[in-house]
């Protein structure tokens, strides 16, 4: 079967990066925290998530990926919550239709400036575009959301 082959590959492709694709149900996901912050009463991640499905149909493999962060603890909900207490917030920024691969890089140079981490998100991205290819699929880059 094709998506093993491409499996296979990434498999060898991407050891040392933190997860592994997971098959959920007809698409391969990708997820892994690659930075955290902790303070006082407070916790944060940086999330990267991809996820690619195959469509033998098209001869395709698309691709999309993203970088979230989750904030839990005391003051999680930024200098504008003025409520007291513990929260939960969750923040991330998706791809638009203009740049989209940049879409990415702009969201590591921002995440960036909070987080000290090495993660090369682009790795994932050209090892999935390698194995893609190498089965003879062509490789789409899409915009967050359904693949």
């Amino acid at each position: 079967m094709t998506e093993d082959a491409i499996l296979h590959k990434l498999q060898e492709e991407l050891q040392g990066v933190p997860g592994m694709f997971e098959r959920k149900k007809d698409v391969f996901c990708l997820d892994a925290v690659i930075a955290e912050r902790k303070a006082f009463l407070s916790k944060q991640k940086l999330s990267y998530t991809a996820r690619f499905r195959v469509d033998e149909a098209a001869g395709e493999v698309s691709f999309t990926e993203r970088l979230a962060e989750t904030k839990s603890g005391f003051g999680a909900g930024g200098s504008d919550d003025l409520s007291p207490g513990f929260s939960f917030k969750k923040t991330s920024t998706t791809s638009t239709m203009e740049g989209l691969e940049g879409v990415i890089d702009e969201q590591s140079n921002l995440f960036g400036k909070q987080y000290s981490y090495t993660f090369d998100y682009k790795r994932v991205r050209s090892a999935v575009k390698k194995a893609a290819e190498s089965e003879g699929y062509s490789f789409r880059y899409k915009i967050w959301g359904k693949l």
